[in-house]
């Protein structure tokens, strides 16, 4: 993976990694789940799109992209604990990124892949 990718990627991860240790939500907290998106599940998501669709295909190797799959579940988890939920997700990056295409929404990702908060 190039530098560039790699050192969003650690902070991104270092990030979620404060999150998930400061999340003391008293649910629902809309405020906070919107922040989560914002700033580390729509970055984690572009951040593969834009290595995917970018001026020059990055491909990752197996361990990075484990790493960048778990981060963007760890920011699901951190979102959805802000609601009450326990997820310990397995989403897939790529369908994230596909829906993501689609809907031009970081919100609508997580509440299609989740199905948090229930509609």
């Amino acid at each position: 993976m190039s530098s560039r990718y790699d050192d969003r990627v650690r902070a991104l991860s270092r990030r979620a990694e404060t999150v998930r240790e400061s999340l003391n939500p008293d649910p629902p907290d809309d405020e906070r789940a919107m922040e989560l998106l914002r700033e580390g599940f729509g970055p984690t998501v572009a951040l593969y799109c834009e290595a995917r669709t970018g001026g020059s295909w990055v491909r990752f190797s197996e361990a990075e992209f484990e790493r960048l799959e778990r981060m963007m579940n760890d920011w699901l988890d951190c979102y959805a604990a802000c609601y009450g939920v326990e997820l310990a997700g397995t989403y897939s990056v790529r369908a994230a990124a596909e829906l993501l295409v689609d809907t031009h929404n970081a919100r609508d990702v997580a509440v299609l892949l989740t199905g948090v908060p229930e509609q």
